[in-house]
């Protein structure tokens, strides 16, 4: 088991940058895959991306270029660098785990992209 607190999130302008980071509650050396959903208003949560234990990363097609994932499993946390910024971004930003089959999830960090 293990929770996650997301943080990070804010208003910034179109174009702009944020790091979303999600800390992990117990080491996350052996956790295989982390990554990020987003859910905006009134749409289904979606993939963003995702990072494994051998740092092997996807992302989704609306973010690729522009987000960076990384893992940092001396300080059990996961970030998201989110580059160029657009209004279509504006979501809140989730950060999961899967743990033996199992997937545990924060309780999310809204960004929001607006001039």
């Amino acid at each position: 088991q293990v929770q996650l607190v997301e943080s990070g999130g804010g208003l910034v302008q179109p174009g702009g940058s944020l790091r979303l980071s999600c800390a992990a509650s117990r080491s996350i050396d052996s956790i295989y895959t982390m990554g990020w959903y987003r859910q905006a208003p009134e749409k289904q949560r979606e993939f963003v991306a995702r990072i494994t234990s051998g740092f092997g990363i996807v992302y989704a097609d609306s973010v690729k270029g522009r987000f960076i994932i990384s893992r940092d499993n001396a300080k059990n946390t996961v970030y998201l660098q989110m580059n160029s910024l657009k209004p279509e971004d504006t979501a809140v930003y989730y950060c999961y785990a899967g743990v033996q089959g199992t997937s545990y999830w924060g309780k999310g960090t809204l960004v929001t992209v607006s001039s």
